[in-house]
């Protein structure tokens, strides 16, 4: 189950005495907790109604002992169990193994739970192996619930609403154009929606009484990430614009990127670009061609879009002016930046 399945069955009543809450959204994890505290658990009462426990620090009596009491003037009681640790292929953390030897006695218990109880285990960051046996059972008597990052329109209403909820308001153009410049798609980050929260206040706080959010705003506030500065490079360079190709690559240089990182960023957006155009042309649809590429729906929109500036003679091309850069700074016969400035003039022509 996602984690809007999860939302439509505690406004429905029709929450599940166990659940695993696992993935890389951090942000949805803690606004799921969040609710199902504020829906069953009454005000004043938590102690006595919300139990978390630190699954490096528990046994099998802790989970009796919060589980077995009856909720006191609430309608459900909460029990929150964090980072077991047996849920993965690898084990992890001082409970995990104390576990594994009692996962027989947890499985069991599992299929026990009244309907006064919701027990969560959760799990952040973390890919689970649905094979194992204990996830089948919480699977049997209750739901797994992956929380993975946002995309699409489900990503567009969260950033507006956030927008909103501080007196702003921002149009659908310059709410992707947020996201673009976010890094919350970017790979080997680990950005979560916290941290999209934050960049929202930076430019809630910059803009002052001023209500709606614009393009120059979003451009002053926020950080230019590497993966958004190869995106605008190849833009500029699609639409052989010299003068701002080599701008962007000096901002890149003045933040410190390694130049050899920049290269090899070039390249495999090159090769990417190329390669879902050969595939768009053998007939292939776009779920295949990204399974084939492991790219995700936002990065393949973008090299979609930027697909559209280049022939893939031109592609073809500029991955050969690339693989000639890299040689010559490799052996020394030109400096590193002279080069790159040399391969985007050349791919600019």
């Amino acid at each position: 189950m996602r984690f809007e399945d999860f939302i439509k069955d505690m406004r429905e009543d029709k929450i599940k005495p166990v659940y695993l809450f696992y993935g890389e959204e951090d942000y949805l994890i803690d606004y799921s907790i969040k609710s199902l505290k504020e829906k069953y658990v009454n005000e004043g009462l938590e102690t006595l109604n919300y139990i978390v426990l630190d699954g490096d620090n528990i046994e099998m009596s802790h989970i009796y002992d919060a589980c077995e009491t009856l909720p006191f003037m609430s309608e459900k009681k909460v029990v929150i169990i964090k980072n077991l640790g047996i849920f993965g292929s690898k084990t992890k953390g001082q409970g995990a193994e104390y576990f594994n030897q009692k996962k027989d006695e947890l499985k069991k218990y599992i299929s026990t739970l009244e309907d006064y109880i919701c027990l969560v285990f959760v799990e952040k960051n973390t890919n689970i192996d649905k094979r194992k046996g204990i996830i089948k059972s919480i699977n049997k008597f209750g739901r797994v619930i992956e929380f993975t990052k946002l995309k699409g329109r489900d990503l567009n209403n969260w950033i507006g609403k956030a927008f909103k909820k501080y007196g702003k308001i921002i149009s659908y153009n310059n709410i992707n154009y947020f996201i673009q410049h976010s890094s919350y798609f970017d790979r080997d980050i680990n950005k979560s929606l916290y941290d999209l929260e934050n960049e929202i206040i930076k430019l809630v706080n910059f803009t002052g009484d001023r209500k709606e959010i614009n393009v120059k705003d979003i451009d002053e506030v926020m950080t230019k990430s590497l993966d958004t500065n190869i995106f605008n490079l190849l833009n500029s360079i699609g639409e052989k614009d010299i003068n701002n190709s080599l701008k962007v690559f000096h901002e890149m240089c003045v933040s410190n990127e390694p130049i050899p990182l920049i290269l090899h960023m070039i390249i495999r957006q090159l090769r990417l670009i190329l390669m879902l155009k050969l595939l768009k042309e053998k007939g292939y649809d776009k779920r295949t061609i990204m399974g084939k590429l492991r790219i995700g729906d936002y990065q393949y929109k973008i090299f979609s879009n930027q697909s559209k500036n280049f022939s893939n003679a031109k592609l073809e091309e500029s991955l050969n002016l690339c693989l000639e850069s890299d040689e010559n700074i490799k052996t020394g016969v030109m400096d590193d930046k002279l080069a790159l400035e040399m391969l985007i003039v050349r791919m600019c022509s």
